[in-house]
């Protein structure tokens, strides 16, 4: 009895160290932060009711703080012609507080960008031309476990969509294995247009090789009563 308590001991120790020595890697942690000079390729495709978008993402750790990186996407809308490229995002993540420095070990970022040209057809605002971000993510990360939330503000500076909006996007992952992890997340929006109002749950499957993770997510979003789904596969070189 005593051998079989310590092999479940030191089997359980084995599998949080590893876990623990993962998140470098872990690229679908919603705190994840690029180690210095690595470069993180996104690349996802969506499908929702009425439409398909495809998307690629490329962030560059200039330091052990600072990512900066830009994504597009394009839209193909069955419905009508609301088709194109988003604008180009440009942003980038600020590590305020490591989990070493702080109170309790949380860790805070500071996340900032701006979204620019694109197609005028592509209605949708986290797609939209002339739009400014900044907000803060935070949170505390466990050996099998990352609890964060993000609270985001946004505006568009556009003659006839321009408004105002503000995100909260409580999320908590985990990683249930070595090469396997869950996640659960949602989105709280509260725009100036009440028509772009949005509450959303979501729920990501991850598989990872290494470098390398293979993730698929759907999600249900209350306000237009529809389900999406996706798929993404993350790269650190």
């Amino acid at each position: 009895m005593r051998k079989i308590i310590y092999g479940f001991v030191g089997g359980f120790f084995c599998l949080s160290s590893a876990m623990a020595n993962g998140l470098a890697l872990d690229s679908n942690d919603p705190l994840f932060l690029n180690g210095y000079s690595d470069l993180l390729s996104k690349t996802n495709l969506y499908y929702f009711d009425n439409g398909l978008r495809v998307g690629q993402h490329l962030y560059y750790g200039f330091t052990s703080r600072l990512t900066l990186g830009a994504n597009v996407h394009y839209q193909q809308n069955f419905d009508n012609d609301q088709d194109g490229f988003s604008s180009i995002d440009i942003g980038g993540v600020y590590r305020l507080g490591t989990a070493q420095e702080t109170l309790r070990r949380f860790i805070y970022d500071a996340v900032f960008g701006l979204k620019v040209g694109g197609s005028k057809k592509v209605r949708s605002p986290d797609y939209a031309d002339s739009t400014y971000y900044a907000g803060i993510r935070f949170g505390r990360q466990y050996d099998g476990v990352t609890f964060a939330g993000t609270l985001k503000s946004s505006w568009i500076f556009d003659d006839v969509r321009g408004m105002a909006f503000i995100d909260f996007i409580p999320e908590v992952y985990f990683r249930i294995a070595p090469v396997w992890r869950i996640g659960l997340d949602a989105d709280l929006r509260k725009a100036t247009n009440p028509h772009y109002d949005e509450e959303s749950l979501g729920f990501k499957l991850v598989r990872q090789y290494e470098r390398t993770q293979y993730s698929g997510r759907v999600a249900y979003e209350f306000e237009k009563e529809e389900f999406s789904f996706g798929a993404q596969v993350n790269i650190v070189f």
